[in-house]
């Protein structure tokens, strides 16, 4: 099997599963495609992975845009944009294998932080740093989802999916933008991720039923040990290389 076919089918099927945790409970797609896609072909990360990361948060805006908390994305914004540059930065001047390392070692910290689940206050500092940690790791490894999800935690199911997804929609699209700036945003690398959007999709509409049935405690722990084995593997990757 080629190279590309282990791309579509492996990375699709991580990027289904990821797409199902995250139309039930607000993020979760880079916490498990990120480290997969960057195991197969580092080449084409952290681009293809925002390109789903940017079409997503589309269909959960379509259903529950109405619940956007306007003034958290907005000091979210403001921290992410700063954040966004240093990530830019990681990308041009870390080896792909060092950044192998870092994504999967941003990847276990995210898991930790998650799982614990660390009360958090909202307010305007602690967005806007939530943005500026969502924007380095966002930018350089295509995870940017726990720092926002951690200050989110305790609002109502809705207003966490909407303000994630239209925090997430502006994040990608930045992190497009400023990868393009840096020469990492290749034609293949876009290829791929809209070739990856079928199964981002398919899993998005397979969460519109799960998210008022399935127990989200034990999605979000099958979740969290799938990333973090993910993530352990590419370090062992990494490192041997």
């Amino acid at each position: 099997m080629t190279q590309t076919a282990l791309v579509l089918i492996v990375g699709g099927l991580a990027v289904f599963v990821g797409a199902i945790v995250q139309g039930s409970v607000g993020f979760g797609l880079g916490l498990v495609a990120a480290p997969v896609l960057t195991m197969l072909d580092h080449s084409l990360m952290p681009a293809a992975i925002q390109v789903v990361n940017m079409t997503l948060p589309l269909f959960t805006l379509a259903v529950e845009w109405r619940k956007v908390d306007w003034r958290g994305v907005a000091f979210g914004v403001l921290g992410r944009v700063p954040g966004g540059l240093v990530g830019a930065v990681i990308v041009v001047y870390i080896s792909v294998y060092t950044r192998g390392v870092f994504v999967g070692v941003m990847v276990l910290l995210a898991v930790a932080l998650t799982a614990w689940a660390i009360s958090v206050p909202r307010n305007a500092v602690t967005v806007a740093a939530a943005g500026f940690v969502s924007g380095v790791t966002g930018t350089a490894t295509g995870v940017g989802g726990p720092p926002i999800a951690l200050v989110y935690q305790n609002a109502k199911g809705p207003q966490i999916r909407a303000t994630l997804a239209m925090f997430f929609f502006l994040s990608a699209a930045q992190s497009i933008a400023l990868l393009a700036l840096v020469g990492e945003f290749s034609g293949r690398a876009a290829a791929t991720g809209a070739v990856l959007i079928v199964p981002m999709v398919l899993g998005f509409l397979v969460s519109g039923p799960l998210r008022r049935y399935l127990d989200g405690g034990k999605v979000r722990v099958a979740v969290l040990v799938v990333a973090a084995v993910s993530a352990v593997a590419l370090i062992g990757q990494s490192l041997a290389a």
